[in-house]
């Protein structure tokens, strides 16, 4: 096989690696493809997003960010503020009857709103920049001439997986159409939002403050 193509195979299971996880992005993805809102437009930013994240650490922006703390430091900030300001909107969901009963998913979310929402889950999280950016950056380098075959592969990987959670939740609508599927998603995203917005606040204090 060509090394081209199995640099690619390697940048895709890479990149695989580092998003198919439980967390706030694909969280808020997952919900939003089970409501059927704005599904289009949020798996794009994802993948895009990721696609030029990746381009960044190939070109050496990793090595950049990881030179200057101060600007990790800001992002763990806004991001574990944003997180768990979400989380407690989340459980609120979870816990009011009164809404579930009425309007089982919530009540819709404005495209601005859902465009506001998951460019911050994606660009206010700073484990964002330590894996895409610097840790795969640095992989892709060690591919020597066939680095972007594996960003490609990466960028691919991204594609496949949010084009995936997105629109294949609508498979999952039957589970969410009981009011209390909604309370358990809702009080999951709220643990998750919450746990990784206060790691975020606390690393941060760990850094400034030494604690």
């Amino acid at each position: 096989m060509f090394p081209s193509v199995l640099a690619a195979l390697a940048g895709a299971g890479f990149g695989l690696s580092l998003i198919v996880a439980i967390g706030a992005q694909n969280a808020f993805v997952l919900r939003q493809g089970l409501r059927r809102e704005h599904v289009f437009t949020i798996v794009a930013i994802c993948a895009l997003s990721d696609a030029l994240l990746i381009v960044l650490g190939v070109l050496g922006l990793g090595s950049l960010i990881a030179g200057v703390p101060v600007v990790l430091n800001i992002i763990e900030i806004a991001g574990g503020l944003f997180l768990v300001t979400y989380g407690v909107l989340a459980a609120k969901r979870a816990v009011k009857p009164g809404e579930l009963t009425t309007d089982p998913s919530g009540a819709p979310l404005k495209w601005g709103a859902a465009v506001a929402t998951v460019l911050a889950l994606t660009y206010l999280n700073p484990h964002v920049y330590l894996d895409t950016v610097l840790l795969l950056g640095s992989v892709a380098g060690t591919y020597g001439d066939n680095r972007w075959w594996f960003a490609a592969g990466a960028a691919m990987g991204s594609i496949v997986w949010f084009s995936a959670l997105g629109f294949g939740a609508r498979l999952l609508r039957p589970v969410f159409a009981k009011p209390v599927a909604w309370r358990i998603l809702d009080a999951v995203i709220a643990v998750v939002m919450c746990a990784i917005g206060l790691s975020l606040l606390w690393s941060f204090a760990q850094h400034v403050f030494g604690w």
